[in-house]
């Protein structure tokens, strides 16, 4: 259960920092931001200790939690260019 909510809030600081790092203009608000960094967090948790590259609490997973919520918010921006206006 620790393990979950610790996830939880490292997503909500992942998701600040992939914001910071991510380049233009992300027309989402930072409840989204939020939730995708919590998204990318869990992602990257789960699929980097599935495949043993490393183990609950390393660094490493800080690391692939920023480029998993990096990623997510690169792929959901993309998403709403895509269906945004064209007027």
């Amino acid at each position: 259960m620790t393990n979950i909510l610790m996830t939880l809030l490292v997503g909500l600081v992942v998701g600040a920092v992939a914001r910071l790092l991510m380049p233009g203009d992300q027309r989402m608000g930072w409840t989204m931001t939020s939730l995708l960094g919590v998204a990318g967090s869990f992602l990257a948790s789960f699929a980097g200790q599935v495949a043993g590259f490393y183990g609950a609490g390393d660094k490493a997973g800080w690391i692939a939690s920023v480029l998993g919520a990096l990623v997510l918010l690169f792929v959901v921006s993309r998403l709403q260019g895509a269906g945004g206006d064209k007027a």
